[in-house]
């Protein structure tokens, strides 16, 4: 687990890619090797990149490992499970896929009642299987070990058999233009495929999503009818999701508003 220190000096990379260690310090109001030791655990973690005399973002071709996103925001990623669980009705079907907020969100919705529901993630399966009234369907496709995530070809058509009111899906970038990105490539293609099979669209993402980058284009904001987070929209980002006409429910408000 990241101390508070810890936590706030990632916010501080993502808010602008690179930050010095005497900057850090000055912030902090601790030692330069305080902030040397914290930015080598961090970089340990792979949360953030060493650089002389300073850190900055991570690699954008690789993900942070599965163990570390677990714990990463982990009260901002069940708050947003919490604002998507008082969305989704009783008896609505839906498509869960890959990633650690999804898994909130599906032990958010265990109490729900007689819900049928598509995943390709492992875990969220055994998870909604604990209520004996859900339909839970799990794809085809090749495990991964790392987070019992199903991906693959045979996921592909598998979903493609199936229109669900809602799918629910999670990101590793969004870029300021609206552009949604991911890590793996064969990851994406199944998102992607979950976009085109659902009645409606919402994306869960916490605040650490609006500054990463990643590999792979996945799509678009316009592309997604709903967006959960934790935080305000940034400035650059608010024009976009206005005209995507997208609706944004932030966990730290009450209730939903359009992004302004």
């Amino acid at each position: 687990m990241l101390n508070p220190r810890q936590q706030q000096l990632l916010e501080q990379i993502r808010q602008h890619g690179f930050v010095s260690v005497e900057a850090l310090a000055q912030h902090f109001s601790v030692t330069m090797q305080t902030i040397r030791r914290d930015i080598n655990q961090l970089a340990e973690q792979n949360l953030l990149r060493r650089y002389h005399g300073g850190a900055g973002l991570p690699s954008s071709v690789e993900n942070i490992a599965y163990n570390r996103r677990q714990v990463l925001n982990s009260d901002e990623k069940r708050s947003i499970a919490t604002a998507v669980a008082a969305q989704v009705q009783d008896g609505q079907s839906l498509i869960l896929n890959i990633g650690t907020t999804t898994e909130e969100v599906a032990r958010a919705l265990v109490q729900h009642r007689n819900l049928s529901v598509i995943t390709n993630n492992l875990n969220v399966a055994a998870t909604l299987a604990d209520n004996p009234e859900h339909e839970v369907i799990v794809t085809g496709g090749v495990v991964r070990a790392r987070d019992r995530g199903i991906t693959g070809e045979a996921t592909i058509d598998f979903l493609r058999q199936f229109k669900v009111d809602i799918g629910i899906i999670g990101v590793s970038s969004i870029e300021n233009d609206g552009t949604l990105r991911d890590f793996d490539y064969r990851e994406v293609k199944v998102a992607q495929t979950i976009i085109e099979q659902s009645r409606q669209v919402w994306l869960v993402a916490d605040n650490s999503k609006f500054s990463r980058e990643a590999l792979v284009r996945l799509g678009h904001i316009s592309q997604v009818d709903a967006l959960f987070t934790d935080a305000p929209i940034p400035e650059a980002l608010q024009a976009v999701i206005r005209e995507a006409g997208t609706q944004v429910f932030i966990t730290a408000q009450v209730g939903a508003a359009t992004a302004p």
